[in-house]
């Protein structure tokens, strides 16, 4: 990655708390490649709740059981990890969108699975998305961040091609304004990571299916609503009365 260089090195000499457990339990010691994402997952958190610039490299070292100069054996800096939480999350999005894109010629049905798989993202990289929205502005000014941005960007055409194909196709109005309505769901969804929790009463696929019974409706061109409204009632015609 630019600007990035990244070692796994040599392991430190303590354990974390998560390596210490197992070797109380299993007899074997974590290894350097758990360890090492381990350290990234208390990062993240670390980041999400305090906010980046104010984790210090010793915060996490504490959170994590270790020495603070042991981190060096696996990051060169503070930046290099968030950095690479950063990137995990945006280059993991951007496969499933292109793999949605590919699976689901249909535009509505490639712009439903996509919110899905937002609000998938949520649980998975929480702590990710939180430092995106709240340290964007701060972390663009490091050389790295450009990658970041590129894939970024690279996730942003994806939606962009799906809702116009669905402004041509009349699958969405005519009068939608792709980059508009792309901003307007991104962060609508995405500022679902302030309050939801995937231990709540809903799960990522229910909540997004709350999201699309609102959104859908309002993208749908007339025809299309017409015809979702006239399946309702048809629906509702057919359900016994209690």
């Amino acid at each position: 990655m630019p600007g990035t260089k990244r070692e796994s090195g040599k392991t430190a000499s303590k354990t974390t708390p998560r390596s210490r457990k197992a070797t109380r339990e299993g007899g074997q010691t974590e290894s350097p490649t758990n360890r090492r994402q381990a350290l990234i997952d208390i990062a993240a958190e670390l980041f999400a709740e305090r906010g980046f610039q104010s984790t210090t490299v010793r915060d996490i070292g504490q959170a994590a059981g270790v020495l603070s100069g042991s981190l060096y054996y696996h990051f060169n800096s503070k930046e290099n990890i968030v950095d690479e939480i950063l990137s995990t999350f945006l280059d993991e999005l951007l496969k499933a969108s292109r793999a949605i894109v590919a699976e689901n010629p249909d535009p509505a049905d490639a712009l439903r699975e996509l919110i899905r798989a937002a609000f998938t993202s949520i649980g998975d990289h929480r702590a990710a998305i939180t430092v995106l929205q709240n340290e964007r502005r701060f972390l663009t000014q490091f050389a790295w961040f450009d990658h970041v941005s590129k894939t970024e960007n690279s996730v942003r055409r994806v939606w962009l091609k799906v809702l116009q194909d669905g402004v041509t196709s009349g699958a969405f109005r005519p009068d939608l304004d792709p980059k508009v309505t792309y901003r307007f769901v991104r962060d609508s969804v995405w500022a679902a990571v302030r309050w939801y929790t995937p231990k709540g009463a809903l799960t990522s696929a229910q909540l997004a299916d709350q999201y699309l019974t609102l959104i859908m409706e309002g993208l749908s061109a007339p025809a299309v609503k017409s015809r979702t409204s006239a399946a309702r009632g048809r629906s509702r015609a057919r359900t016994p009365a209690s």
